[in-house]
């Protein structure tokens, strides 16, 4: 018997590069770095894709999104969870919640959060009240404190259709 409900996590970080454009939650954010990566590196698009896969037990991106397919090559995030979406549809799961973090110590996002969540909204196939997003700091530690990197974390709760 399967699960009416199903919870999963999921966790990224990219590496901040210039030369790149910064996409979060399929926005691009005017920024002097953008995230290094095969994709679009769209690291809360990642977490969110993650966390869908974990929460249906079909793994991570790197088993249906390898880094060693030329296919995926600057690939849109939204695509890749677009396609995260189908598969645990196709199993009888929707979403019904994201909760998202997403740690920067610049750009600030604020300004950006209602377009981000409308647009995952929309990937997802739900309504943007089912969507939080939300923007920390690392308070200068580690690499995301640094200005190195950005990391983003998501849980999603599934339920059967």
């Amino acid at each position: 018997m399967s699960a009416p409900f199903r919870i999963g996590i999921g966790y990224d970080i990219h590496r901040l590069v210039e030369g790149r454009r910064l996409i979060l939650g399929g926005v691009e954010i005017p920024f002097e770095k953008g995230l290094l990566g095969h994709s679009d590196s769209d690291v809360l698009s990642h977490a969110i894709c993650d966390a869908l896969l974990g929460a249906a037990a079909l793994g991570d991106m790197g088993t249906h999104f390898p880094d060693t397919d030329q296919s995926f090559k600057d690939a849109s995030s939204l695509d890749l969870l677009a396609n995260a979406r189908g598969l645990i549809a196709a199993l009888g799961y929707a979403v019904q919640n994201v909760d998202a973090v997403v740690l920067a110590e610049r750009p600030r996002l604020g300004p950006y959060m209602k377009t981000i969540r409308e647009r995952l909204a929309a990937v997802l196939e739900v309504e943007p009240n089912q969507v939080s997003v939300k923007a920390k700091t690392s308070e200068g530690l580690e690499s995301v404190g640094r200005g190195e990197a950005m990391a983003g974390h998501a849980v999603v709760l599934l339920t059967r259709k």
